[in-house]
């Protein structure tokens, strides 16, 4: 009975439990070893939540301890992953109850924004996320790519040494373009990635690109490049393998400068996998946020199901590129928003569209206009999956 069931802390001695559920949510494949290793830096840092019907675990998740920029300032950002929940304990609430926990446990920790790749939208929508930005890929012509020149810029080969380097290079240019939604990884993660042989990257003074092969093509995992001689350098550097690799598969946002260098565009089949994002500490999250450089004061009534302290009456107010959002009296003109249409709007959704959708209410044009220029901005995308 789904009473009985209940969440844990996972431990060393649930995850040969873990094993199993997770071959029967993803399938066989994998390293039962490496899942061990990586696994226990979860559980010592407490971030490894399960459901445990008695002495048995039918459900796990992980958060990973990212940070994610939002016009251009670093959010502290709990990433959910791994999440499966064993076929015979489907459809009797598990999920809920082991996001419920997972939400929870991210609270403890101090992150006001989580964020996932869903597998289904039904249970995350349930619990207040909605989709926040989109993951990538887009193809190019390796030739291309190779001729883009930057002949002049010094590119030197990249190592583990090199990891707080790729920490503060992308920093500066997230910072500058107010980038939202690209991630921040823990330094040890970005260490291992450039310890790894099969990944090559290369890094110059303002910039760095990190690619690997890929079914005999190349992928850009990621490319970051303060000007245009270091963008055209770096794209020419992976491009140089055009005589074995016929294409280049490139991770960016879509208004990334490669799309205006390349002669030809890119392929029409561009993969786009979507992304969710829920506010679990709504004034933490508007805090830590970067917005546009306007001012506005306007009145939100805010009704989140699952953090009580989210729910009530806001006044959210913005200027210099800050905002705060402090309890307020209640307002007959406040705009109203649950958590999934807050969320949206966190990630830059007009609000034309969230009226559309029934997942806003209340306010009025003018203030309509004046939250979409403070939330917008590019595109949110990420670069990585999770």
């Amino acid at each position: 009975m789904t009473d009985a069931l209940r969440v844990v802390d996972i431990t060393e001695e649930h995850l040969d439990s873990v094993w199993q559920v997770r071959a029967r949510s993803f399938g066989p494949g994998g390293d039962k070893d490496e899942f061990r290793k990586s696994a226990l830096g979860f559980i010592a840092d407490g971030r490894y939540v399960g459901v445990a019907a008695g002495d048995e675990v039918v459900a796990a998740g992980r958060i990973w301890p990212f940070e994610q920029w939002w016009s251009g300032r670093r959010v502290p950002m709990a990433g959910v992953a791994g999440v499966i929940v064993a076929p015979e304990y489907r459809g009797r609430g598990v999920g809920s109850l082991l996001m419920r926990g997972v939400m929870q446990r991210a609270v403890e920790k101090g992150y006001p924004l989580s964020g996932l790749y869903p597998a289904t939208t039904v249970l995350y929508r349930h619990l207040g996320y909605e989709f926040g930005g989109a993951r990538y890929k887009f193809t190019f012509q390796s030739a291309d790519l190779r001729v883009l020149g930057g002949k002049d810029v010094s590119v030197r080969r990249a190592g583990r040494a090199d990891a707080q380097l790729f920490i503060e290079l992308a920093s500066k240019l997230h910072q500058a373009r107010r980038s939202n939604g690209p991630l921040i990884w823990p330094l040890s993660e970005i260490e291992s990635w450039l310890g790894d042989d099969d990944n090559f990257a290369y890094v110059a003074d303002d910039g760095f690109v990190v690619y690997n092969w890929a079914d005999g093509n190349l992928d850009i995992d990621e490319l970051i490049a303060g000007s245009e001689a270091t963008t055209r350098a770096l794209l020419a550097t992976v491009g140089s393998g055009a005589s074995i690799a016929k294409s280049v598969n490139v991770f960016s946002a879509p208004y990334d400068p490669v799309h205006l260098l390349a002669e030809h565009e890119a392929d029409g089949d561009a993969r786009v996998g979507r992304w969710m994002l829920r506010l679990l500490d709504a004034p933490a999250a508007i805090a830590a946020r970067g917005f546009a450089p306007v001012a506005l004061e306007a009145d939100l009534r805010l009704d989140d199901s699952e953090f009580a302290a989210n729910t009530g009456d806001w006044r959210l107010s913005i200027a210099d590129g800050s905002g705060a959002l402090t309890p307020a009296a209640a307002s007959a003109d406040a705009l109203r928003l649950g958590a999934r249409g807050l969320a949206a709007l966190y990630a830059g959704t007009p609000l034309a569209t969230l009226r559309g959708a029934g997942l806003a209410s209340g306010g009025s044009a003018a203030g309509d206009a004046a939250l979409d220029a403070a939330f917008g901005g590019g595109s949110a995308y990420m670069l990585d999956f999770f």
